[in-house]
């Protein structure tokens, strides 16, 4: 059976588990996981149309020829001249999706495809995918561990080169182009590259800019890249010359932090029990009010894609599960610190796929 079989059959048992007689997919992430590509997103409806018996694509003739290389499913075409509808109702046929039922839509597809749908089964009981593709997707398999693994590494090897170039006077903008050539020198596509130094990193998504590096200065680097359809994702520290007063302490706060989140992390635990542990570290120290976002984010085909590791979560973890845990304090006007790993849960706790220290790297001045 392949990856591709592998995955219909489970999304079918979950179908059958919670009642869903259909569920429909536009261009993205879902459709990505489940069939290995996705055509071009655009205006024209598109949808992967899933039975519980059947699949066909709604597929617009324009996208017919090159989607056909990738895959055999069936497709009903139309082209800009016919208008979707007719070949909609063909393509509801072939997976017997005419009479009323449990549909669950893709969350992330265009508003009109999704009032297409479900304007042509009027009497459907409407439902998102978290209980079917969602609740798939959120437990890796061993080909999505070694994905994930091997962009940590790559991940690994950009933030060192980051913190090898790291010097007084260089822009944030420069450190970022030095992450960015490292993701590219490994064949990764760069997707993100925070860079914040001193009061810059109390912005927990501050964008790389031309403000230069100055002595004294902690910098936060959160960074990651995709390759072979995953990516990676870490936050390390770093500091130019002597770091500011009180550095020290809050680093070894938040690193605490992320102890007790990682000792929290165990199947069957909640993932709200998780963001409390690294949160109860952070307040019980005096620093609740700076930590100011969630603990983490699951980390798949999306960089952020669940399960949520909130404090109302109520997400019980499961072996294979993959999702970061980074706790931050950020004190306005000064400096802020963000320590990020990203884990995989294991039956016996997590297993972290960077092999980098969380110590601060201090670079000469």
């Amino acid at each position: 059976m392949t990856n591709i079989q592998a995955r219909f059959a489970a999304l079918r048992e979950k179908m059958r588990a919670t009642g869903t007689h259909l569920v429909a997919l536009g261009p993205g992430s879902h459709m990505q996981w489940l069939v290995g590509f996705h055509p071009h997103p655009d205006e024209r409806p598109c949808l992967l149309l899933v039975g519980l018996e059947k699949e066909c694509f709604l597929m617009p003739a324009l996208n017919a020829e090159g989607s056909r290389e990738m895959t055999d499913i069936a497709f009903h075409a139309w082209s800009d001249e016919e208008g979707p509808h007719a070949a909609l109702a063909a393509a509801l046929e072939a997976v017997d999706a005419r009479s009323p039922g449990k549909v669950a839509l893709d969350e992330t597809m265009r508003a009109d495809f999704a009032l297409l749908l479900l304007d042509a089964l009027p009497d459907a009981e409407r439902r998102f995918t978290d209980e079917t593709v969602g609740a798939l997707r959120m437990r890796k398999d061993e080909s999505e561990y070694r994905a994930l693994k091997m962009n940590a590494g790559i991940a690994d090897r950009a933030m060192q080169a980051a913190l090898g170039a790291i010097r007084a006077g260089m822009t944030e903008t420069e450190l970022a182009g030095v992450i960015k050539a490292h993701f590219s020198s490994e064949g990764a596509a760069p997707a993100f590259w925070i860079v914040g130094g001193g009061g810059n990193g109390a912005f927990p998504h501050h964008h790389a800019g031309e403000r230069k590096l100055a002595e004294g200065d902690a910098v936060v680097i959160d960074i990651g890249g995709f390759k072979g359809g995953y990516p990676s994702d870490i936050t390390r520290m770093a500091a130019v010359g002597q770091p500011p007063e009180g550095y020290g302490q809050i680093h070894t706060i938040v690193d605490n932090a992320v102890r007790a989140a990682l000792a929290a992390v165990r199947p069957g635990v909640k993932a709200r029990d998780v963001d409390a542990a690294a949160r109860k570290v952070i307040s019980d120290a005096g620093y609740g009010e700076y930590f100011v976002h969630r603990t983490g984010h699951g980390l798949g085909v999306d960089i952020h894609e669940p399960p949520y590791i909130t404090a109302t979560s109520e997400t019980v973890l499961e072996e294979g599960m993959v999702f970061s845990i980074e706790p931050g304090i950020y004190l306005p006007g000064r400096f802020g610190i963000r320590l990020e790993e990203i884990v995989i849960v294991r039956e016996d706790g997590p297993e972290i796929l960077s092999s980098l220290p969380r110590d601060l790297h201090v670079a000469e001045a």
